[in-house]
């Protein structure tokens, strides 16, 4: 049995971790440090049906930079109200977004049905919760979050209104306590969640855009009425193993557009920007309860044996809570 260790340790060894990291993320910058200009990460994408001109060698396609590894960009910046929080369930953690006149932003333009997405997940990409704060009159963010001893990230995917695109900010969490972290489950191409069986077909190709197509049955059976979630009949989250890299995934289809149906298949195009190990949190609402179930994609390498066995949905490196009901207070935007 290993050893817990101190998160004030793990966080001096985490600092060996994040100066790896930077490497694979350096397009953006040093963690919890302004980011360059959206506009200039935009500049790096290519064609990628581009050619050589003459004797002129083709420019290389370059994939969008993830988003969350920095605390600012472009003026903006996520203020946590507390950099520490105790472990524990229901957790309140607030934050305020502040824009480049340096005030509390109060107005957002929605995204995915709401005016932001929190993501919270621990280092060892364990933890793993998705949900939406209230925003309060004086534009600061109220949500609880279910917490474990370690190091954590919290991402914020959210447009300020008049901002061109999504804003993506990251900030650095401690919770104290003793802390083991958990192994990267290996690749697979299959997992179960409170009784749902889901099967992923394709992989992440670094630097190409990627179809990730999931297919969900329930005793052995497709399920074909999934409902909406988030615009989508599924929402999914792709991190970065090493940086907590979020990267950009956008939906095939949307319910009623006539190109999707309501399972059992959930399709999802994104690009992993370099090689390496990316954990997905698929969440998929079903009865009335959303459900998360999570992947280890290695991209620039096959998907795992898909005669593997599904990982465990008690697997404590998966999401802690592998249902909740779509109702939940904090899942609703004021």
């Amino acid at each position: 049995m290993r050893t817990p260790v101190k998160v004030a340790a793990y966080v001096a060894a985490l600092g060996a971790v994040l100066a790896a990291a930077t490497g694979v993320g350096a397009a953006v910058g040093p963690l919890d440090e302004p980011a360059p200009p959206a506009h200039a990460a935009g500049h790096a994408a290519g064609n990628a049906t581009g050619h050589a001109t003459g004797h002129a060698a083709a420019e290389p396609v370059r994939a969008p930079a993830p988003g969350g590894l920095a605390v600012a960009q472009d003026g903006y910046a996520l203020r946590l109200a507390q950099r520490a929080l105790p472990a524990g369930e229901g957790v309140p953690l607030a934050f305020r977004l502040e824009g480049p006149d340096g005030r509390a932003v109060t107005a957002y333009d929605e995204r995915h049905e709401r005016d932001l997405h929190l993501v919270a997940v621990r280092r060892d990409l364990t933890g793993f919760q998705h949900v939406h704060p209230r925003l309060g009159a004086d534009g600061t963010w109220s949500v609880p979050l279910d917490l474990t001893p370690g190091a954590w990230r919290v991402v914020v995917d959210t447009a300020p209104r008049g901002y061109d695109g999504s804003l993506v900010l990251g900030a650095d969490l401690l919770v104290p306590g003793d802390h083991e972290p958990e192994p990267l489950p290996a690749p697979a191409t299959a997992a179960t969640a409170d009784g749902y069986e889901v099967t992923l077909d394709g992989g992440l190709v670094p630097g190409e855009p990627s179809t990730l197509a999931f297919t969900v049955t329930r005793d052995g059976r497709p399920v074909t009425d999934l409902q909406p979630y988030l615009g989508a009949y599924g929402h999914l989250v792709a991190l970065r193993d090493g940086d907590v890299g979020y990267l950009h995934v956008h939906p095939e289809g949307e319910p009623g557009d006539g190109t999707t149906e309501p399972g059992p298949r959930v399709a999802f195009t994104a690009t992993a920007p370099s090689p390496g190990d990316y954990r997905l949190f698929l969440d998929l609402r079903h009865g009335g309860t959303v459900r998360t179930v999570a992947f280890t994609v290695r991209a620039g390498e096959p998907a795992g044996d898909p005669a593997a066995d599904p990982a465990d949905p008690a697997d404590p490196a998966g999401a802690p809570r592998t249902d909740h009901p779509a109702d939940h207070p904090a899942d609703h935007d004021h």
